[in-house]
C-alpha cells in the first residue's frame, strides 16, 4: 500500500478526498473486541432490542473511525494530528453497505491548524449516515512511502458451520440412537442438538447415570426416548437395530469408546455395512478460510491401501456434495507434488488421479500428489508450476494415513483456531463420532453434517 500526504503547504481551500468502505460482519466483531462494546444491538445474529429481529447497526463510532481513515490517510495524511471533531448522526449503517466517507478542506491557519468538514454517505441511496467538522494538526514535512503494511487479522468465528446450522434446522429432525450419553459433553451435544431441533435423540445406555448427568447439568431429558442398558457393547448393537429396523437415521458416539461402538456395526451379518470400508471425515470450519475443509481419514483407517482410499476419496466426495459444495475439489496430500516410487503415498495420489479420470470414482475432482502447499495456496501451486482445477484450491484433502490426517486436523485446531465436526461414513446411516475434547459447536455441527447427509442420501441399502 502507498501513503502519501498533502503538507500544510500543498492542501487549498476546497480540495477533497474520499474512502469506500464495505461494512463487514468481521468489522463489527473486531471493533467490539477492540473497543470492549459487547452491545448486542451492535453484533450480527443478536437481538439487541428483544423486538424478535437481529439489528447489526454498525456502531456510530466505527462509522465514526471512517473519518479518521480518510484524515490519516488520505486528506491530509500521514503524520496528521486530531485536535477536535464534531458529530451528527443522521442514519444507520449495516453489515453488508458500502459507505462512502468525504472530506473537504474548508480552512486553515499559519499555526498549522486546518478545519475540514466530514461526511458518510450511503451511495446506494445517497442517504446521509453522518455529518461533523474535524479540527487536525496537519503535516508539514512530506511522506510518501510504498509499502506500508499492518497485521493481518483473523477473526476466530466459525461462518460455515454457522450456515451449515442453518441449512440443517429446516429439515425433518433426525432420529438419532445416542449411544452411552453418560456423561455432560456426550449428553449436552445430544440435548443441544434436539433443541435445534436437527435431532431427536433415542438415548441408549445406563439409565439411572444418564438422569443423574441430566440433574447434574439442570437439562430436563423426560422427552426422550431412553432404553436401559448398561453394558456399552449391548447398547452399540441396540443402536445397530434401531438402525436396521427404520427407528433411527444416525448413530451417535457418547461415552464410549470408538472401537465399541463400530464393532457391532462391521459384522457382516447384523451390522450396518452396505459395500464401501467405513471412513472418517473431519468438516473444519478454518478461520480465514473461504470454504469448509475436509480432512479424511483421520480416526479409522491406520494406513490404507489403495482400494481403501478409494472409498475414503468416494466418501469424501459424497459429503462434500451433501453439505452444498457443488464441486469437491479433492488433493491427494503427499510430502512431494511430484510421482517418486521410494515414497508410496505419491504413487497412490496419482492412481487416485488417473482413476477419477477414468470415471472410477465420481463426483468431484481429483488430483494429487500434492504436497499441503500447493494443494491449498494458488500461489505455491503456480510457483511450482502446477496448474489444474484442484492445486491451490483443494476443498477435501486426503492424507496418506491416520496420523498424518490426526496431527493435521489437531494442528487446523489448536494453531488455526478450526473447529471440526466428525463424521464416520461407509455405513447405512452417518455415524457421528464426537470426542470428549469437542466444543458445543463442533458436536452441533456434526449433527448438522449427519442431518445434510441424511436428507440427500437417505438410508442405504443393506
Amino acid at each position: 500500500m502507498r501513503l502519501e500526504n498533502r503538507t500544510l503547504g500543498e492542501m487549498v481551500v476546497g480540495e477533497t478526498a474520499e474512502l469506500r468502505r464495505l461494512i463487514t460482519t468481521d468489522d463489527l466483531y473486531v471493533f467490539a473486541a477492540a473497543s470492549g462494546n459487547y452491545n448486542p444491538m451492535h453484533l450480527p445474529h443478536e437481538d439487541g432490542n428483544g423486538d424478535g429481529q437481529v439489528e447489526g447497526v454498525a456502531p456510530g463510532m466505527f462509522v465514526a473511525s471512517l473519518i479518521s481513515a480518510v484524515l490519516g490517510t488520505k486528506l491530509p495524511g500521514p503524520g496528521t494530528l486530531y485536535r477536535a471533531q464534531s458529530l451528527e448522526f443522521h442514519d444507520r449503517a449495516h453489515a453488508g453497505e458500502e459507505l462512502v466517507t468525504t472530506v473537504t478542506v474548508l480552512e486553515k491557519t499559519p499555526e498549522g491548524l486546518v478545519t475540514l468538514s466530514t461526511e458518510v454517505r450511503r451511495p446506494v441511496d445517497g442517504a446521509l449516515v453522518l455529518t461533523g467538522v474535524a479540527r487536525v494538526e496537519a503535516p508539514r514535512l512530506k511522506f510518501a512511502k510504498d509499502g506500508v503494511e499492518v497485521p493481518g487479522l483473523v477473526v476466530q468465528r466459525h461462518r460455515h458451520f454457522e450456515d451449515l446450522l442453518a441449512k440443517a434446522r429446516p429439515l425433518p429432525a433426525l432420529a438419532t440412537a445416542v449411544v452411552a450419553p453418560e456423561e455432560p459433553n456426550s449428553l449436552g451435544g445430544a440435548i443441544l442438538a434436539a433443541r435445534e431441533t436437527i435431532i431427536t435423540p433415542i438415548l441408549i445406555g445406563d439409565a439411572q447415570k444418564i438422569r443423574a448427568v441430566a440433574a447434574e447439568m439442570d437439562a430436563d431429558v423426560s422427552a426422550f426416548e431412553i432404553i436401559d442398558e448398561p453394558s456399552h457393547a449391548k447398547a452399540a448393537v441396540i443402536g445397530c437395530d434401531l438402525v436396521r429396523s427404520g427407528r433411527a437415521g444416525a448413530v451417535m458416539k457418547g461415552h464410549l469408546h470408538t472401537d465399541d461402538l463400530l464393532k457391532p456395526m462391521l459384522d457382516k451379518e447384523h451390522g450396518l455395512r452396505v459395500g464401501r470400508r467405513f471412513t472418517h471425515v473431519f468438516v473444519m470450519d478454518v478461520p480465514g478460510v473461504a470454504h469448509p475443509l475436509l480432512v479424511t481419514d483421520a480416526a479409522i483407517n491406520i494406513a490404507p491401501d489403495l482400494p481403501t482410499k478409494v472409498d475414503i476419496v468416494q466418501n469424501a466426495i459424497d459429503l462434500a456434495l451433501s453439505i452444498g459444495i457443488e464441486t469437491p475439489r479433492v488433493g491427494v496430500l503427499s510430502a512431494v507434488e511430484t510421482v517418486n516410487p521410494a515414497i508410496p503415498s505419491s504413487v497412490d495420489a496419482a492412481l487416485l488421479s488417473k482413476m477419477a479420470d477414468r470415471g472410477q470414482i465420481t463426483g468431484g475432482l481429483v488430483d494429487g500428489p500434492l504436497a499441503m502447499d500447493n494443494a491449498v495456496d494458488i500461489a505455491a501451486a503456480r510457483t511450482k508450476g502446477i496448474r489444474s482445477e484442484v492445486a491451490g484450491r483443494a476443498n477435501v484433502l486426503v492424507v496418506p494415513g491416520l496420523d498424518a490426517g490426526n496431527m493435521l486436523a489437531k494442528q487446523l485446531a489448536y494453531i488455526s483456531h478450526a473447529e471440526g465436526a466428525g463424521l464416520v461414513l461407509g455405513a447405512r446411516v452417518p455415524v457421528i463420532l464426537n470426542s470428549r475434547s469437542d466444543s458445543s459447536m463442533s458436536r452441533l455441527a456434526s449433527c448438522a453434517v449427519a442431518a445434510l447427509h441424511h436428507a440427500r442420501t437417505g438410508s442405504a441399502k443393506p
